[in-house]
C-alpha cells in the first residue's frame, strides 16, 4: 500500500491518451493514471453516447473502454482498469464522433424516447431493399471500438499443466489456501488475474499475525515458491470445463505492447487440477439514481483503491452513499488522503455501531439517505441531490463513491456445474452444492470476516486446524446489506452502464411481456456487454422481483458462460495461425508446379494450381487459355489430393452397396462407376467414382475436400452399421498420386507412352509408364476424352515428367483448378461445397435416375421421407447462361431486384467453347422452369444480370466427345 505521499518515489512513466502526453508512475493502470492526471471523461456510452468516466478498478469495469496500441497491436474496447501503463503506451477514446469532448453521437441521448429497449424489434421492417437502407446505419452504429485492419505482429502460446490443486486468486483467503497446500507437499497452481497478490489487502490498511496485510501477502507467495508452488500473475481463469479442466489466460505483455524476447504476448493455459479452490472475491454493486452514470460517480471500494494502492485521489469534495458499513472506511480512506467528505448518505434507517459512531464524529452522516440525482460542470460531477429522511438535500462535490452491496464472483462455480444458494441478510446468490471438485473460499462464499476466511481456507488446502490474528482499524467486517431500489426514480438510472439500460427500460421489458430473466435480457441488451453483466445483473434482477411480487431467487438467472472476461481471438488460436491454423499439405509435385509459375489455390488441407500464367497474363485469362488448349488438343491437371480408398475382402461389393447409393456391386472387374454417399438424412454430401480392381478389391476415390469426412463415414459404416462384413479399408491418399490427362489428343499421348490400347471409358487396367507401373483409369471430368493415372507417391514425378513432355510435344500443357471449373461447368458436373451443400437429394441435383432402387444403402430411409420424395418446391440443378456480361457466382435469382430469392448461382464462368457466361444455380422447383428469364442479382455488389434458365449441360449433351 503506497499512499499519495509515496506515490511521488515510483519511476515516471510517460504515455498518451487521445494524442495527448502525460506522465504516470509505475505500477499505475491506465485508469489510475489518467485520474492522477485530472481526466475524468475517457470514454461514451454506446447507445446514447453519455459521457462516461472511471467506475470500478477491475476487471468489473463497465464504462471506461478504449482502444489501447497501434497497427496490428491495436486493441479495441479494453477495461482501462486492467491495463497497466507502460512507456510509450498509445491509448484512444472510442465510439465518439468528431471528438471525446463534442460527440456528435450524444443526440441520442434527446432522442431517447424514439428509441427505448427493444426499438429494433418495432422499427426495421419492410421489403429487403429497405433493410438493404438500414443495414447502412445499424453497421455504422455497431459496435464500440474499430478492429485493427492489419496482421497482429504478435505471437499467442497454448501449455497444459496438472497440480494437485489449483487456486483461483490471490487475495488473503487464495493465498492461505495455497501456502497450505504447497508446505503439505502438495503440487500447487495459484493464478492471480491482477499484477499484484494480495487481493483486498491492496485496499484496506490490516495486519496478519503482526504483519502489516501486503508484505504478508507477498511473503505467503514467496514461500508458496520456495515450496515448489507455481504463481502466475496477470492471469485469468476464464473457463471451468468438465473433468476439473480450467482454462487461465495469462498476460507476458499488456494490450499494445512490444513482447520481449520470446515475442510472446499471452499464453493460454489447460489446467487439470485434483482438486480447485476457487477464492474470486466479490464485486460491489452501483446505486440506482438519475445521473448514476456520470464521470465522478465510482464504487467505493474503487475509491479507497485508487488512494491507498495508487496513490491518486479521484476527487476533493467526496460524497459517500452507502448501504451498509463498507462505505465508511472509503470515508475514512478519502479524509486521510486529504480530500474532504462532505456528507455519508446511509440507507440505513438506523445506522449503528463503532465504525459508525467514529465517522459521526468526524464527518456528517445522514440516516435513511441516498442519493436521488446529479448534476454536473460540463462533463463532471458537480454535484448531488440526496432524499434525507424523506426530505431533499444539495451537496456540492466532484466524487459520488457508491456502495451499494457485494455480489460475490460466481462465475467459475456455475461454470463448474455447481448450485447457488441465496444469502437474504446480503441479497446475493452464493454458491451452494459442488458438481466437480471445487470449492469457493472467502468473499466468493459471501465471507465477511477476514480471520475466519484465513482458517477454513487453511484447512481448505490442507493445513492442520489453526487460527490467524488479524487487526483491523476499522473494526471487524459486517455482512453487506444491499441496497433497496426505489420503486420510481426521476431521470435515466442506469443498470447496465455499457449498453445504456435503464430501469426504465426493465419495466418497458416487463410491461410488453418479457417476465423470463433471458427474454429480458435479450429484449433490453442487459449483461450482453463486455462485461457481461458483473455490475448490472444483481440490480436488474430486484426490479424484475419488484414486478411480479417475488423474491429475487424466484425470478431467475442468467448462465454465467465463459470467459469470464473478454479474451483475444489470438489466445484461443494460439500457435495456430497463418500456416500453423492446420495441416498444410503440399502436392509431391510442388517443385515441379512452382517451376511452371503456378500460383496456388488453397484446397481443404492443399494447396493446389489455380492456373499456370504465361507472361502478362492475369489469373483469369491464362484458366480460359488453359481451359480451350484441353478442349482443342490435351491438357494434364494434378489431382493427386483426391481421396482414394481401397476396399478389400470377401465382402467388398457389400460394404459399397451400403455406401454407394448407385449399384456398383456387380461392377464387372477391370470397370467403373460414377456414384455419390448420402448422409442418413438422405442427403448428398459426396461424390466419386468406384472401381472394381480385382474380384475383392476395389478403388473408391471422392472429393479432395471431403477426405476426411468420407474416412469418418466408412469407418462408421464399417464398425458400426456393418461390423459383421469380411473386409478392410484402407485410406490410400498419403500414398497413391495421380494425374488426369484431358482432350482430344489424350488418347494418342497415353498410347505412346504405355504403348498399349488406351483403356475404354469407365475401363482401367495397368500399364507401364517412364519404367514403373501405374494403373489407368478411364474417366472423364472436362467432358472430353480423359484418363486418371496413378502412381506410388515416390514415382509420381518421373510419371508427370513424362506425361507433360508428351502433351507439350502434342501442342498442350498443364492447367489448374480454374480451367478445370470452367470445363466441368460446361458440362453440369457438380462439386462439393458448391452444388453439393448439403441440402439437395439426388434428384435436386438431376441423379435421381441413379438411385439403387431397391434400397439397402445409408440414406434410403431418409429418402422416403414425403418432404425428399415430393419435388415441388425443391431447390433444382438448373443452367443459366447470362444475357448482358459477367455472371455474378453466389447472386440470388430473383424475378427483379429486390425481391425474394428463388434462388442462387452456385458456380459461374465464361464459355470454353464459345463466348459469353454461363453457371450452374439451385433454383425452387428449377426443373420445370427452363426457359425463364430471372435476374441474378447480389446487392452486395451492385449487379443485376438477367438470366436465361435451362438444362445443367452446355456442351457436348450427346457425350460423344468422352466416349471411345
Amino acid at each position: 500500500m503506497t499512499g499519495p505521499a509515496a506515490r511521488a518515489t515510483r519511476p515516471v512513466v510517460r504515455f498518451r491518451f487521445d494524442g495527448r502526453a502525460y506522465e504516470a508512475r509505475a505500477g499505475d493502470t491506465l485508469a489510475a493514471a489518467l485520474l492522477a492526471n485530472g481526466v475524468t471523461l475517457v470514454a461514451r456510452s454506446f447507445k446514447y453516447h453519455r459521457p462516461r468516466g472511471i467506475m470500478a478498478a477491475g476487471v468489473e469495469e463497465p464504462s471506461a473502454l478504449v482502444t489501447v496500441g497501434t497497427g496490428g497491436r491495436r486493441e479495441p474496447n479494453t477495461r482501462a482498469t486492467d491495463v497497466l501503463v507502460y512507456d510509450g503506451l498509445e491509448a484512444f477514446s472510442q465510439n465518439a464522433w468528431p471528438s471525446l469532448e463534442l460527440d456528435l453521437g450524444a443526440v441520442n441521448g434527446w432522442l431517447a424516447r424514439l428509441i427505448p429497449a427493444g426499438f429494433y424489434y418495432k422499427t426495421f421492417f419492410g421489403p429487403p431493399r429497405r433493410w438493404m437502407l438500414y443495414e447502412r446505419f445499424i453497421r455504422r452504429a455497431a459496435g464500440l471500438g474499430a478492429p485493427p485492419m492489419e496482421p497482429d505482429p504478435d505471437a499467442f502460446a497454448h501449455r497444459a499443466a496438472f497440480c494437485d490443486l489449483l487456486v483461483v486468486g490471490a487475495g488473503p483467503a487464495g493465498l492461505a489456501a495455497a501456502l497450505a497446500a504447497a508446505e503439505a507437499g502438495q503440487r500447487v497452481m495459484l493464478v492471480e488475474q491482477d499484477a499484484r497478490v494480495g487481493g483486498a489487502l491492496l485496499r484496506d490498511p490490516v495486519t496478519i499475525d503482526g504483519m502489516a496485510g501486503l508484505p504478508w501477502a507477498e511473503a505467503a507467495a514467496q514461500r508458496i515458491r520456495m515450496a515448489g508452488g507455481r504463481v502466475l500473475l496477470r492471469a485469468t481463469a476464464n473457463g471451468y470445463w468438465d473433468g476439473n479442466l480450467v482454462t487461465v489466460v495469462e498476460r507476458l505483455a499488456e494490450p499494445g505492447q512490444e513482447p520481449g524476447p520470446s515475442g510472446l504476448v499471452q499464453r493460454l493455459w489447460k489446467v487439470r487440477a485434483g482438486r480447485v479452490l476457487l477464492a474470486t472475491g466479490a464485486i460491489e454493486r452501483p446505486l440506482a439514481f438519475a445521473g448514476n452514470d456520470r464521470p465522478g460517480v465510482m464504487l467505493s471500494q474503487a475509491v479507497r483503491g485508487y488512494v491507498r494502492r495508487f496513490g491518486v485521489v479521484p476527487g476533493r469534495r467526496a460524497v459517500i452513499a452507502t448501504s451498509h458499513d463498507d462505505g465508511y472506511r472509503t470515508a475514512f480512506a478519502l479524509a486521510e488522503a486529504g480530500a474532504e467528505v462532505v456528507a455519508v448518505l446511509d440507507g440505513r434507517a438506523r445506522p449503528e455501531g463503532d465504525l459508525v459512531e467514529r465517522a459521526r464524529a468526524r464527518f456528517p452522516v445522514f440516516a435513511a439517505a441516498r442519493p436521488i440525482a446529479t448534476r454536473t460542470n460540463g462533463h463532471r460531477l458537480a454535484g448531488v441531490t440526496a432524499e434525507v429522511a424523506g426530505r431533499k438535500q444539495a451537496f456540492a462535490a466532484d466524487l459520488l463513491a457508491m456502495a451499494g452491496g457485494q455480489t460475490p464472483v460466481v462465475h467459475l462455480h456455475k461454470q463448474a456445474g455447481g448450485a447457488l444458494d441465496w444469502d437474504e441478510v446480503t441479497q446475493a446468490f452464493v454458491p451452494g452444492p459442488s458438481r466437480q471438485g471445487q470449492r469457493s473460499l472467502g468473499a466468493a462464499a459471501g465471507r465477511p470476516a477476514l480471520a475466519a476466511i484465513l482458517a477454513e481456507a487453511w484447512q481448505a488446502g490442507g493445513g492442520a486446524t489453526r487460527s490467524f490474528a488479524v487487526e483491523d482499524p476499522c473494526g471487524p467486517v459486517q455482512p453487506a446489506a444491499a441496497a433497496v431500489i426505489p420503486a420510481r426514480l426521476p431521470g435515466k438510472a442506469f443498470v447496465d452502464f455499457q449498453n445504456d439500460v435503464t430501469l426504465d427500460d426493465i419495466d418497458l421489458a416487463w410491461r410488453e411481456g418479457y417476465r423470463s430473466v433471458e427474454h429480458l435480457k435479450r429484449y433490453t441488451t442487459l449483461g450482453m456487454a463486455t462485461d457481461q453483466g458483473k455490475t448490472s445483473n444483481m440490480a436488474a434482477l430486484a426490479r424484475l422481483a419488484q414486478a411480479q411480487g417475488v423474491a429475487i431467487p424466484q425470478a431467475g438467472l442468467t448462465t454465467f458462460r465463459p470467459p469470464y472476461t473478454p479474451t483475444t481471438l489470438g489466445a484461443f488460436a494460439g500457435p495456430a495461425v497463418g500456416d500453423h491454423a492446420g495441416p498444410v499439405r503440399r502436392l509431391r509435385l510442388h517443385s515441379a508446379h512452382e517451376a511452371l509459375g503456378a500460383i496456388w489455390l488453397p484446397s481443404g488441407y492443399w494447396f493446389r494450381p489455380r492456373a499456370y500464367p504465361q507472361p502478362g497474363e492475369t489469373p483469369a485469362e491464362a484458366s480460359l487459355r488453359e481451359a480451350r488448349m484441353v478442349r482443342s488438343r490435351v491438357g494434364l491437371v494434378d489431382v493427386s489430393t483426391l481421396a482414394t480408398f481401397e476396399i478389400a475382402g470377401p465382402d467388398a461389393a457389400a460394404l459399397l452397396e451400403r455406401v454407394c447409393a448407385t449399384t456398383v456391386g456387380r461392377l464387372a472387374v477391370g470397370r467403373g462407376r460414377y456414384t455419390f454417399m448420402l448422409r442418413e438424412d438422405g442427403l448428398v454430401f459426396d461424390d466419386g467414382t468406384v472401381w472394381r480392381i480385382a474380384e475383392e478389391r476395389f478403388l473408391l476415390t471422392s472429393s479432395t475436400g471431403g477426405a476426411d469426412r468420407m474416412a469418418q463415414h466408412l469407418s462408421y459404416v464399417r464398425n458400426v452399421l456393418a461390423p459383421d462384413l469380411r473386409v478392410s479399408v484402407v485410406n490410400l491418399q498419403e500414398h497413391h498420386c495421380a494425374v488426369a490427362i484431358a482432350g482430344p489428343r489424350a488418347t494418342a499421348v497415353l498410347e505412346r507412352l504405355t504403348g498399349d490400347v488406351a483403356p475404354l471409358h469407365m475401363h482401367c487396367h495397368g500399364a507401364e509408364i517412364a519404367g514403373g507401373a501405374v494403373l489407368v483409369l478411364a474417366a472423364s471430368y472436362s467432358g472430353e476424352r480423359a484418363f486418371e493415372v496413378y502412381a506410388p507417391g515416390d514415382r509420381i514425378a518421373a510419371v508427370w515428367a513424362a506425361l507433360l513432355a508428351a502433351a507439350q510435344e502434342a501442342g498442350g500443357g498443364a492447367y489448374g483448378l480454374d480451367a478445370m471449373d470452367h470445363l466441368r461447368v460446361e458440362k453440369g458436373h457438380v462439386v462439393v461445397g458448391a452444388e453439393v451443400d448439403g441440402r439437395g437429394t439426388p434428384a435436386d441435383l438431376g441423379l435421381g435416375g441413379m438411385v439403387r432402387k431397391a434400397g439397402g444403402f445409408v440414406g434410403w430411409q431418409g429418402l422416403q421421407r414425403p418432404v425428399l420424395a415430393d419435388p415441388a418446391g425443391r431447390r433444382h440443378l438448373v443452367g443459366v447462361e447470362s444475357l448482358a456480361g459477367p455472371l455474378p457466382e453466389g447472386a440470388m435469382l430473383v424475378s427483379r431486384a429486390g425481391d425474394e430469392p428463388q434462388g442462387h448461382v452456385t458456380t459461374a464462368a465464361p464459355r470454353v467453347a464459345g463466348e459469353g457466361w454461363i453457371g450452374l444455380a439451385l433454383l425452387r422447383d428449377g426443373a420445370s422452369r427452363h426457359g425463364e428469364t430471372l435476374h441474378a442479382w447480389s446487392a452486395t455488389r451492385g449487379l443485376d444480370v438477367p438470366v436465361r434458365i435451362g438444362p445443367p449441360l452446355f456442351y457436348d449433351p450427346e457425350g460423344a466427345r468422352y466416349r471411345d
